[in-house]
């Protein structure tokens, strides 16, 4: 289905969409399901090739059309919503589904969407123990309690998650550090506000050249003004073949925690 670039997205419109290729006894699931919740769990091709829509069917054979990826999975009533004729699973299933069957740095990122789009939290990790047996649900036993809904983009889960591996404590997402009059000037994605040290994402979307200079102020800020140390991901640290988010991660903390004394001593000098 296309549409002119006029027209503003919306439930309807992808429900719409959905309908002209979904036959009626199949259920949309996964990441589909998701972009249905408005939750952005599609796969980073999406933003170069059309991805597969995730669809099953509870009857004994698989969906069969052409850009579709079907199978056949069994849900209880409670697992299914109806919108406008089509059968999406929940908020709740999906998210589940999610956090099971996608590679762990994209479950968290799902999980963390669902949060943010409403889900709540004490009820996910209560449903947990239905999946006991299922595909995927040591890892959704091990992601969801980290869900955290003020992460506010897929990378950024991505880049906490590898806090996490990085075995450097529990961090807090979007830091506010204020100004000298007391107001809220920058925000950190990830870190430790005890030993200063954070981690920032910064995505081409953005992060690019235009915004190169005000990136690098506002760095300089955080580390002269309020000594914080700051370390800067990209693409390829948090996704990339050799994963290396978590080991810098690792360095940067341990270095900040090792000169922390010093480092508040130059601020409280720096504030007299």
């Amino acid at each position: 289905m296309f549409v002119a670039a006029q027209v503003d997205d919306s439930l309807r419109l992808r429900v719409a969409a959905l309908k002209l290729v979904v036959p009626d006894h199949a259920i949309v699931v996964d990441r589909t399901a998701a972009w249905i919740h408005e939750v952005d769990a599609l796969p980073r091709s999406a933003i170069h090739r059309m991805p597969s829509l995730d669809v099953v069917s509870s009857l004994a054979s698989r969906v069969r059309r052409p850009g579709i990826d079907s199978g056949i999975r069994n849900f209880t009533a409670a697992d299914l919503m109806v919108l406008d004729g089509l059968r999406v699973t929940t908020p709740l299933r999906t998210a589940c589904d999610l956090g099971r069957l996608l590679w762990r740095f994209d479950a968290l990122a799902a999980i963390d969407g669902f949060l943010r789009a409403g889900l709540d939290h004490a009820e996910l990790l209560a449903e947990i123990d239905r999946y006991k047996g299922f595909r995927g649900v040591v890892q959704l036993r091990t992601l969801a309690p980290l869900g955290d809904r003020k992460a506010e983009s897929p990378p950024e889960s991505a880049l906490r998650l590898h806090w996490y591996d990085a075995d450097i404590g529990t961090p807090e997402t979007q830091i506010w550090v204020y100004d000298d009059a007391g107001r809220p000037k920058y925000r950190i994605d990830v870190g430790d506000p005890e030993v200063h040290y954070g981690g920032e994402y910064f995505g081409a979307e953005f992060h690019g050249e235009d915004a190169e200079e005000h990136d690098e102020a506002r760095i300089a800020w955080l580390e002269r003004e309020r000594v914080w140390k700051i370390d800067v991901f990209t693409n390829d640290d948090v996704y990339g073949r050799e994963l290396e988010a978590a080991d810098r991660l690792r360095r940067g903390f341990l270095m900040a925690q090792a000169s922390r004394g010093l480092r508040r001593t130059a601020y409280v000098d720096l504030a007299r």
